[in-house]
């Protein structure tokens, strides 16, 4: 035991039945267990008790207006929670679970508690890729609620010690079985009545694989711009507020050309540098060589996105570990898992954006 919770740690293959029962105990008890995941640790509860739910909120300091996905470990779950699943749900559930997507449907009224919805009449649930987490929901005999498994705000967790730096004392335990594989959360997705996939949040299923199973596949316009207090409350988690956020801040550059975004970079670091700020780049490995003498955190390879989504939560918190105050993140591609890793960075900036083009030499 330690303070804030047990901590079960090991292989899935050598974890003791024992400990996945006590896990599973504490969420049938209504208490808060963090858990893995194929994306991120989540910090779960009973989904259909509001006290469990409402614990999760306060351990997170989440908004209220904020809806939870819903984690189920069969795909019978699926029809106790939700009115209908048309043939394109269906289409997409064959392809891509159990996995990193999450799928919005119509709730049945009465077998949620209402704080999990924020309200709404639809439901976002999935259906991890995670041995660990499937078996622990299945254990705990009910639908879990599980958001990222940190303090609201700060970035997600993909180690149980980010859980710890977070939640300890918060939570009534952590299942630890290392490091996550995707790194960011699922892609949620909205199915309309004629067969139209929206992205409500773009994450580890592309555009481009979802296309291939639904052409018809669209991205909700609100994620485009800044989205705050004073908006309608989200459909899906993980897009209204700024997130994911390092404590020093931070601004994404963009531009016209490497040589215009790394020209940039160089000298804003240097004048930030000056005026005393702990200054530092996130940066891809082509261009890594670049900004010899400034403290970089490397991001991987452009030509391997799914890297950068296993690093950045952790390179963020690598930030706050060293005290940096001014960041700057190079910009990626947004295509593919690109548009996830630049969702997340915009995210953690405010959408603070400096276009080298338009930036005064």
């Amino acid at each position: 035991m330690e303070p804030g919770g047990s901590s079960y740690t090991g292989h899935p293959s050598q974890f003791a039945a024992l400990a996945l029962r006590e896990a599973a105990a504490l969420l049938r008890a209504g208490d808060t267990v963090a858990f893995p995941t194929e994306t991120v640790y989540g910090l779960g509860a009973d989904a259909r008790n509001t006290a469990a739910v409402e614990a999760v909120f306060a351990a997170k300091g989440r908004p209220s207006d904020n809806p939870l996905i819903v984690h189920i470990a069969r795909r019978s779950q699926l029809d106790e929670l939700v009115q209908q699943v048309n043939g394109t749900a269906e289409a997409l559930i064959k392809a891509f679970w159990p996995g990193p997507l999450t799928l919005v449907l119509p709730v049945k009224p009465g077998v949620l508690s209402p704080r999990v919805t924020a309200g709404l009449d639809t439901v976002a649930v999935r259906m991890p890729d995670h041995p660990v987490a499937l078996r622990l929901i299945a254990e705990a005999g009910c639908p879990v609620a599980g958001p990222s498994a940190n303090r609201s705000g700060r970035p997600s967790p993909t180690t149980a010690e980010h859980v710890r730096e977070d939640l300890q004392g918060r939570i009534g335990g952590i299942v630890d079985s290392g490091p996550t594989g995707v790194g960011l959360e699922s892609t949620v997705v909205q199915v309309g009545d004629d067969g139209t996939v929206t992205i409500l949040r773009p994450g580890g299923i592309t555009a481009e694989q979802l296309t291939a199973v639904c052409p018809a596949v669209t991205t909700d316009p609100g994620l485009a711009g800044t989205a705050g207090s004073d908006t309608p409350a989200p459909r899906s988690p993980g897009v209204k507020y700024t997130h994911y956020a390092p404590r020093g801040r931070l601004s994404v550059v963009e531009g016209p050309s490497p040589a215009a975004v790394t020209g940039l970079i160089r000298r804003e670091l240097a004048v930030a540098g000056a005026s005393g700020e702990r200054t530092a780049v996130l940066a891809f490995d082509e261009h890594a060589a670049d900004y010899i003498g400034q403290r970089v955190y490397t991001l991987g390879s452009l030509d391997t996105l799914q890297e950068a989504g296993r690093r950045l939560y952790g390179v963020l918190r690598r930030c706050d570990e060293d005290g940096i105050t001014f960041i700057l993140a190079e910009a990626c591609p947004p295509h593919g898992l690109g548009a996830a890793v630049m969702n997340r960075l915009l995210k953690a900036a405010g959408h603070q954006v400096i276009r080298a083009d338009e930036a005064r030499e």
